[in-house]
């Protein structure tokens, strides 16, 4: 049933988790190494992923004998490389020069947007509030990561070489110390949960 209160909850539960704004480094990065990056067909991408949880996220893991936490620390492991490519200033998601656009798939829609901590948070979300609603939530969440991404070129030139060197490096600390986090939660849930 439409309820605003809960498009609202959702759409702010959402919009911590997914972190765009925080993202922004990290897409500045990959669109200096790339040149370019499809904001329709990222956001698309991460939207279809998002909505596919939304209706069939543990049956599509069941089918192939996953569990959600086993998701969440393949995705833990992913933001964890990213993190340490931005703060080591090595290379370890190499650009194909003839398929320039696909990092707008990875690791744009996956991981960055539509990431494990995303997509278990969607799962969670479900036994709290109506699909519609989560839906929407998801909708409006998608905007937002579309005018993002749409705008890294300006927000480029305004932050400037040295604020974006200084940005990466900091939200590659902040990106490993959530990748870490993931892990944690997902790998060892009881010593998490008993404070071990």
């Amino acid at each position: 049933m439409f309820d605003l209160k809960e498009i609202l909850s959702v759409s702010l539960i959402l919009f911590s988790v997914i972190d765009i704004l925080g993202s922004i480094p990290i897409i500045v990065n990959l669109r200096q190494k790339v040149g370019h990056i499809q904001s329709e067909k990222a956001t698309l991408a991460a939207g279809i992923l998002m909505i596919l949880f939304l209706f069939a996220g543990k049956s599509i893991l069941g089918l192939f004998g996953i569990g959600v936490e086993d998701f969440a620390i393949a995705g833990a492991l992913i933001i964890f490389a990213i993190g340490a490519e931005m703060i080591l200033g090595v290379e370890l998601f190499k650009s194909d020069p003839e398929a320039k656009d696909g990092a707008s798939i990875v690791p744009i829609a996956f991981p960055l947007i539509a990431g494990a901590g995303t997509l278990t948070t969607i799962l969670t979300l479900k036994a709290e509030f109506d699909q519609i609603n989560i839906a929407i939530g998801i909708l409006l969440n998608l905007i937002l990561v579309y005018i993002v991404l749409k705008s890294t070129g300006w927000l480029e030139r305004k932050i400037g070489k040295t604020g974006l060197d200084v940005l990466r490096r900091i939200f590659g600390i902040i990106l490993l110390s959530i990748a870490v986090k993931i892990f944690k939660t997902n790998a060892f849930p009881i010593g998490v949960d008993s404070g071990i």
